[in-house]
C-alpha cells in the first residue's frame, strides 16, 4: 500500500501541535499554550516509552547489521528516557560518508538517508530487507513526501516552518547526513 501526505500529516499531527512553538515556559507569556503541556507532547512521550519497552527487538536488528558494517547506534538516549520519534543508526560506508536509517516510533514508516555515493546502494537495499523483515508491514516514506515542510509545526531544534515530514517522524537526526 502506498504512502500518502495525508496520512503522514495525520500522523505528524497526532504528535506535534500546530502553531505551538517548542520553548521552555520562561520564555512564554503567561497563559500561552507550552509544547510540552500538549497532548500531542504526551502521545509523543508515550511513544518513546514503547520505544523503550521494545528496545530488543530493534537492538538484535542493528546487531544484525552491526555484524556486517561499520554501524553506530544513534538511539541510545531513548533508554535514558529521553523523547523522540525514532530509533536511528548510521553505517559508515567509507572513514567520512555514511547513510543513516531510521524506524518511526509514531508510526508503520521507515527512511534510509543516502548520501549520493556509489557505495551506498546495496546497503540501503540490505537495510531496507532486514527492517522490513523485522517490522513487518513498515514501509519507506519517499522522498517527494518526506522532505515536504510542515509549516505549522515546531520541533526541539527545528524553527517553526522548518520541520519537514521527514523530522517529524524521524526526528532531527534525519538532518545529519547530507548528500554529497
Amino acid at each position: 500500500m502506498k504512502v500518502t501526505r495525508f496520512e503522514l500529516l495525520d500522523v505528524v499531527y497526532r504528535f506535534y501541535p500546530r502553531g505551538v512553538h517548542n520553548t521552555d515556559r520562561i520564555y512564554v507569556p503567561p497563559n500561552e499554550p507550552v509544547y510540552t503541556d500538549t497532548a500531542e507532547h504526551r502521545r509523543l512521550a508515550e511513544a518513546a516509552s514503547r520505544g523503550r519497552a521494545e528496545y530488543p527487538r530493534w537492538k538484535t536488528m542493528i546487531d544484525r547489521l552491526g555484524d556486517r558494517y561499520g554501524l553506530q547506534n544513534e538511539s541510545l538516549h531513548i533508554l535514558a528516557g529521553w523523547v523522540d520519534s525514532a530509533y536511528s543508526a548510521r553505517i559508515w560506508l567509507t572513514e567520512e560518508t555514511a547513510l543513516s536509517f531510521h524506524l518511526s516510533l509514531l508510526g508503520p514508516y521507515y527512511g534510509i538517508h543516502l548520501p549520493g555515493i556509489p557505495e551506498e546502494e546495496p546497503v540501503a537495499r540490505e537495510v531496507a530487507r532486514e527492517i522490513e523483515a523485522t517490522y513487518p508491514g513498515y514501509r519507506p516514506i519517499p522522498p517527494e513526501l518526506g522532505n515536504e515542510v510542515v509549516p505549522d509545526v515546531a520541533m526541539n531544534v527545528v524553527l517553526m516552518g522548518e520541520a519537514t515530514i521527514y523530522m517529524c517522524l524521524f526526528s532531527d537526526k534525519w538532518t545529519w547526513v547530507d548528500p554529497v
